[in-house]
């Protein structure tokens, strides 16, 4: 594996920092966590422009057909600029599942409106039973005649507010475990669709989605079951191992800055010990969680063996190291870091959220251990 970035995968990395260094500020951020959509759909429409919604959709379809470590890299930044809105729900909901399982069909007529910023997606999986497998998944699909009928509540559905298409995860009647399981395209529209917004640490969009005997025509399923759900959450996780690592990065950054600024006792804070072990810390735990996560990204993307493993991995670290990360911040910040006038409370809160996403780190050492037969 090289962790060399190549020339275009350096340019991307570039552009999409100065872009967003200019187009997502920090008073964005704030004003789109009191935003009733929660996106600014000028910059949604700016990141279109720049191919970004289309990044790995491919060429036929109206996208730029990058490769999965190149949005990766993407979504690094995005983590770095805590850039609100339904960008990774529609990859997520979208543009993975179609590009994995879905039909030609499917294909020519959802990717380049989605390529185009035109349609929002997101993922509908999880459930009351807070779980993260197959297992929890309990929303029923039944068959009737030409159609499927859709029962349950999905929790968690991250930007459901705007999405104008979910793909939901459901099961037919009377089956267990990964048998049973498919995934199904619904319009927002359709009746019998009952969406709550929830009120959430970071601010962010995530819903409560009932379907009461909601029904779409069969051709709405997405091949693969089980197995596709099994690629899309393991591609989801390292994007969302990616995002953790931007975070990490950019709250790292304003805090040594800060403990260099800060003048406490005569002298600036950063020359105390405990503030340089705590940097230390932090800039370790950061470059860790680089490292193990384009470790998952590449084994993901070349379908190793053993992915699952190495996705696991990477959550359960990043998840509790990015924690460690964001903790250092505010306290080399003291009590103003918890306070709304500081930016590192933004990373903060976010950090949390996204530690969440997918399992948090007790899931996916649990994996882990099961992988090792122990």
């Amino acid at each position: 594996m090289d962790l060399g970035l190549s020339e275009q995968q350096e340019l991307l990395k570039n552009a999409a920092r100065d872009f967003l260094e200019k187009e997502c500020p920090e008073t964005l951020v704030r004003e789109m966590e009191e935003d009733e959509k929660g996106y600014s759909p000028d910059l949604w429409k700016k990141m279109a422009e720049q191919g970004w919604q289309g990044l790995l959709i491919p060429e036929a379809y109206g996208g730029a057909e990058f490769s999965y470590l190149d949005l990766i890299i993407l979504i690094e930044e995005f983590g770095r600029s805590l850039v609100p809105g339904p960008f990774l729900s529609t990859q997520v909901g979208g543009v993975l599942p179609l590009l994995e399982g879905g039909t030609e069909q499917q294909k020519q007529y959802a990717l380049p409106k989605i390529a185009s910023g035109e349609t929002i997606w997101t993922l509908a999986y999880t459930e009351p039973s807070a779980r993260f497998d197959t297992e929890g998944v309990a929303l029923e699909i039944k068959e009737d005649g030409g159609d499927l009928v859709l029962n349950g509540t999905k929790l968690f559905v991250r930007d459901g507010n705007v999405a104008d298409y979910f793909t939901v995860v459901g099961r037919k009647p009377g089956t267990k475990g990964d048998d049973g399981i498919e995934l199904v395209i619904v319009d927002a529209k359709t009746a019998g669709i009952t969406i709550t917004t929830l009120k959430t640490i970071a601010a962010d969009k995530q819903c409560e989605i009932k379907f009461e005997n909601v029904k779409v025509p069969k051709e709405s399923i997405i091949a693969g079951g089980a197995a596709l759900l099994k690629k899309v959450q393991n591609k989801a996780t390292v994007l969302e191992c990616a995002y953790l690592v931007g975070l990490a990065q950019m709250d790292f950054d304003i805090s040594v800055q800060y403990a260099k600024d800060r003048i406490q006792f005569g002298r600036p804070i950063g020359s105390f010990q405990a503030i340089q072990h705590k940097a230390a810390d932090m800039v370790t735990d950061v470059d860790g969680s680089r490292f193990i996560t384009y470790r998952a990204a590449w084994s993901v993307d070349q379908s190793e063996d053993d992915a699952d493993l190495n996705v696991n991995m990477a959550k359960a670290w990043v998840s509790e190291a990015t924690r460690r990360v964001v903790a250092h911040g505010q306290q080399i910040h003291g009590g103003i870091g918890f306070t709304k006038d500081y930016k590192v409370q933004l990373y903060f809160r976010r950090q949390k959220a996204a530690e969440l996403a997918w399992g948090d780190s007790d899931y996916h050492r649990e994996a882990v251990a099961e992988a090792l037969a122990i």
